[in-house]
């Protein structure tokens, strides 16, 4: 275990002599630490991604021919599906980041940082950048494989950057979330039931797998108000090469919205944690 976790005294005292920035980076290393002590985590949250990609981006590339479809002959479906796999795979691993604030409670941990001079702030901040820093790398290798299947994104190099802007967005998004749901039910059973009651129904309810012009109404309705579809239409466009750039903007700006709403509701659920003990 890292010091930061086995010896408070040495964090508590840190953060007397630095700022709230210096503790979020000082915090940041702290989890980083930990994540790569258990490096199959890293490497399982990737599978998942591999078969969407690779199984299930052959098993309906010839959805593109259908009439309407979005891009049409010009795109590939595996085109098309990654992006959606990208934010599926930035969703996924964020809506877990709660995981971390549970087991400092029931160690003690948190409750030590709380009465240190340690930021709030810093341990949300943490919390989002450790999480965003592990999606972009998840998302290049998302990517990277995709392209080594036959995908290509006119976008390049200004593209993958738009769209680790909407990676790291939507990261911080969830990981605030999951970290409020952890701070008040205490319980890795309910952050495990509200990430999954929450992740699967906003991924669905959205153009990641399929271009919603061709579902329902209501779920082409549901997906402009859908967090997670703002993000993915932010990457699919840049890597397609920017055709509507007002969309890529608009949306990036929602989602930069959504991620400081969240993070002051999050910063709330550590008020409503410490009159709860």
């Amino acid at each position: 275990m890292s010091t930061l976790t086995t010896d408070p005294t040495t964090t508590l005292r840190a953060p007397r002599r630095t700022g709230a920035l210096t503790q979020a980076a000082l915090l940041t290393g702290r989890q980083a630490r930990q994540g790569m002590r258990v490096p199959v985590f890293m490497v399982m949250n990737l599978l998942q991604p591999m078969i969407w990609l690779l199984l299930f981006g052959q098993l309906f590339r010839s959805v593109i021919e259908i009439p309407g479809f979005a891009g049409g002959a010009e795109v590939s479906y595996l085109e098309y599906l990654t992006p959606g796999v990208v934010m599926m795979t930035a969703m996924g691993g964020a809506a877990w980041a709660g995981t971390t604030f549970v087991q400092d409670m029931d160690r003690g941990v948190m409750d030590r940082f709380l009465a240190s001079p340690t930021s709030r702030g810093a341990l949300l901040s943490a919390s989002m950048a450790w999480y965003a820093l592990l999606a972009c790398a998840q998302a290049l290798v998302v990517v990277g494989v995709a392209w080594l299947d036959g995908a290509r994104f006119p976008g390049g190099v200004p593209g993958v950057l738009v769209m680790l802007v909407a990676v790291a967005l939507l990261s911080c998004l969830f990981a605030a979330l999951s970290g409020a749901v952890a701070l008040l039910t205490r319980q890795q059973e309910a952050l495990i039931g509200v990430s999954q009651l929450l992740t699967i129904p906003l991924m669905f309810l959205s153009s990641a797998v399929m271009d919603p012009a061709l579902a329902p109404g209501w779920i082409a309705t549901a997906a402009r108000f859908n967090p997670f579809d703002w993000a993915v239409v932010v990457a699919r466009d840049a890597l397609q090469g920017f055709a509507d750039p007002g969309a890529v903007w608009l949306h990036l700006g929602l989602l930069a919205a959504a991620v400081a709403v969240m993070g002051g509701l999050a910063s709330l659920a550590f008020r409503a944690y410490r009159r709860a003990i």
